[in-house]
């Protein structure tokens, strides 16, 4: 549910992976770059990065700095409405790739609770869990606060649309509708489309292509699939309407895509 590695101990990360749990990554010294999706990130002293669910990531030079990874799944962060909306606050660990390096304004704070974490997870004292939940949202609160100093909008999502998000990233292979979403998470297809207008300016159905257009690159990219392969993975019957459908969102094939990403 929930894991800290410092730097030198998380040789895991110098290789491609994708995970289904939210990733902090904090430098506290030195220099790395880390990979994300198809960005890359320059961490250094005092900065921080935030990767969702599902991003592909690696670190290309992590010896030369130190620091922490910590890494929570979703069931263990979100127990209720509040703690959703505080994971995603101010784009916070955001479904839609953007990734920022934040350097914090009061790193001792950052610091001292990632080490009380990674003291929780090995010793795990009576009730290390909610200890170790009341930490990191410590941790997302000092960012955030950070963030609003530096200038930036409040941007604090509604909870349901977030609920909306996270079930489409989890059911790629089914190629759910709207209004089988909206009937899954207990809404209607007009409220999705409300709050997806409010939050991205987008339908929702709009959304969930640029959530799936997403996920089709990770897996040229990383999982080297086939378009036949990425198609199925993703719910399309028809590997040639899969093919239109890349191609409308992104101006190119996949096949051309695909050749891209190999060179690169």
């Amino acid at each position: 549910m929930v894991s800290i590695k410092t730097f030198d101990q998380a040789t895991h990360l110098e290789n491609p992976r994708r995970v289904l749990k939210y990733v902090l990554v904090f430098c506290t010294s030195g220099t790395t770059t880390i990979s994300v999706d198809e960005n890359e990130f320059v961490l250094t002293e005092n900065s921080v990065i935030t990767i969702t669910s599902g991003q592909i990531h690696y670190f290309k030079n992590i010896q030369n700095a130190t620091g922490y990874a910590l890494e929570f799944t979703y069931a263990f962060f979100c127990k209720d409405d509040n703690d959703m909306e505080l994971i995603f606050h101010n784009g916070l660990f955001c479904h839609f790739a953007m990734n920022e390096m934040i350097t914090v304004d009061h790193p001792e704070i950052i610091v001292r609770e990632l080490e009380e974490i990674s003291k929780e997870v090995t010793e795990t004292p009576y009730q290390y869990l909610i200890s170790i939940h009341s930490r990191i949202e410590l941790i997302l609160i000092e960012i955030n606060r950070t963030k609003i100093n530096r200038g930036d909008e409040i941007y604090k999502p509604d909870a349901l649309f977030l609920h909306f998000l996270e079930t489409t990233l989890q059911n790629f292979e089914k190629n759910l509708s709207v209004n089988e979403i909206a009937n899954l998470i207990g809404t209607t297809e007009s409220k999705l489309n409300e709050l997806s207008k409010l939050h991205t300016n987008k339908t929702a159905q709009n959304v969930i292509f640029g959530l799936v257009i997403s996920e089709a690159k990770r897996l040229f990219t990383y999982e080297k699939l086939s378009v036949k392969e990425v198609a199925y993975a993703l719910g399309f019957n028809d590997p040639f309407y899969f093919s239109n459908f890349f191609k409308k969102h992104t101006e190119i094939s996949p096949k051309s895509f695909k050749e891209k990403a190999v060179n690169s």
